[in-house]
């Protein structure tokens, strides 16, 4: 049986690991949109100036920031309203049930980053590094 002491020293690093690998794959998201890579059939023809090049431009910076860690709450808090707007605007119109609106992602998205802005970046950030100097 593992212990308290197990769980409480792995939980920061643990949050972590699941802020770097949420933010890097939300990363490709901005990349795909503003630089075609990887290349998504959908981003084909977008407008830099336009919803989605925002959006773009958003996921970015917000994904750049939120995989070093750096003003974590912030970033996230905002990441987060992203994909609940990007929800209730692209996918909820379509149908109730995000699995057959092709929203849960966004949806996943949402609540993680809300997450985060509530939790913070854990031990293995820069603003961890930040409050420790």
């Amino acid at each position: 049986m593992l212990s308290n002491d197990f769980f409480d020293v792995w939980r920061p690093r643990v949050l972590s690991v699941l802020r770097i690998a949420a933010a890097l794959m939300f990363l490709a998201h901005g990349t795909a949109k503003l630089f075609a890579f990887p290349q998504v059939a959908m981003f084909a023809n977008l407008q830099l100036f336009s919803l989605f090049g925002l959006a773009g431009a958003i996921e970015l910076l917000g994904g750049v920031l939120l995989a070093l860690g750096l003003f974590t709450r912030p970033v996230a808090f905002i990441l987060s309203g992203q994909m609940a707007v990007a929800y209730f605007l692209i996918h909820a119109p379509q149908n109730f049930f995000p699995i057959l609106n092709g929203g849960e992602l966004a949806a996943l998205y949402s609540f993680v980053f809300l997450y985060f802005a509530v939790a913070g970046g854990g031990a293995w950030s820069l603003d961890a590094l930040r409050k420790a100097a």
